[in-house]
C-alpha cells in the first residue's frame, strides 16, 4: 500500500506493536510523527498530561499541516482492584482513553477528507483476568470511544479499532500448549496488528468504520470448559 507524503500519529510509537506499525508506514512513503515515553528521536511526553498533548499537536501541524492517520497504540497501566489506586486508575484511562479522544479534537479541523483514525484496544475489552481492572476499563472505553468517534467525524474521517489478542512484540515463536490452545495454532506478532492498521487506513477499507476487529488467533470464540481436550480446572 502506498502511503507517499501521507502524514501518520503514532502514540506508544517507540517500541512494541508501535514501532512496527510506525516502521510499516515508514517503509510505504509516510511522514511518521512518535509521541512516547521512552528517549528517542521522537516527541518525548506523557500522553496523560494535556499540556504535552497541546505541545504535540501544535508541533505535528505546524510541521506538516495536517494528519492522515492517527493510530492510538499508547499502552495504559494494568493494576486490579486489590492494588490499583483511584490515581492510577485515573492514570490509565487518562492514557486509553481521554488522550486518544483529546487528540482527536484536536487533530479535527486538520484531517482532510479521507482521513482515519485506528484505536488499538485489546481482546480484554471482551474478557478478563483477574486483576487487570485499570486495563480492561481503558481498553472497553476506547473500544466504545471508537464507534462514538466514527458517527462524530462521519464524511471525512473513518474511525476503527483493533483488539489484539496474545501479541508477542520479541516476534518469538512458541511451540506446545502456548501455540496450540489457539485456534490459528500460533501466538500473534507485532506485524498481525501493523498489517491490519495499514489495510484499515488505505482505501481499500473505504466502506468500512466503526467497527472493532479483534485479531486474537481466534481465542476469543474457543470455549473452554472443564476436561476438553485435556484442559483442567485448578482448584
Amino acid at each position: 500500500m502506498d502511503f507517499k507524503d501521507k502524514v501518520a500519529v503514532i502514540t506508544g510509537g517507540a517500541q512494541g506493536i508501535g514501532r512496527c506499525i510506525a516502521e510499516e508506514f515508514r517503509k510505504a512513503g509516510a511522514h511518521v510523527c512518535v509521541i512516547d515515553k521512552q528517549a528517542g528521536e521522537h516527541f518525548v511526553g506523557d500522553i496523560a498530561d494535556k499540556r504535552v498533548l497541546e505541545q504535540f499537536a501544535g508541533e505535528v501541524i505546524s510541521r506538516h499541516g495536517q494528519v492522515d492517520y492517527l493510530i492510538n497504540n499508547a499502552l495504559p497501566l494494568m493494576k486490579g482492584i486489590d492494588e490499583c489506586t483511584y490515581e492510577e486508575f485515573q492514570y490509565a484511562i487518562s492514557v486509553g482513553v481521554t488522550a486518544p479522544f483529546y487528540l482527536a479534537k484536536l487533530f479535527a479541523k486538520h484531517f482532510p477528507v479521507g482521513a482515519a483514525i485506528v484505536n488499538i484496544s485489546s481482546s480484554r475489552d471482551r474478557m478478563s483476568q483477574p486483576q487487570t481492572e485499570s486495563y480492561t476499563a481503558a481498553k472497553g472505553g476506547i473500544a466504545a470511544l471508537t464507534h462514538a468517534l466514527s458517527v462524530s467525524l462521519a464524511g471525512r474521517v473513518r474511525v476503527n479499532s483493533i483488539s489484539p489478542g496474545w501479541i508477542d512484540t520479541a516476534f518469538t515463536v512458541y511451540e506446545g500448549p502456548d501455540a496450540i490452545q489457539q485456534p490459528a495454532g500460533r501466538v500473534g506478532n507485532p506485524m498481525d496488528i501493523a498489517n491490519m492498521v495499514l489495510y484499515l487506513c488505505s482505501p481499500k477499507a473505504g466502506f468500512i468504520t466503526g467497527e472493532n476487529i479483534c485479531i486474537d488467533g481466534g481465542m476469543t470464540h474457543q470455549m473452554i470448559y472443564h476436561g476438553d481436550n485435556g484442559w483442567k480446572l485448578e482448584c
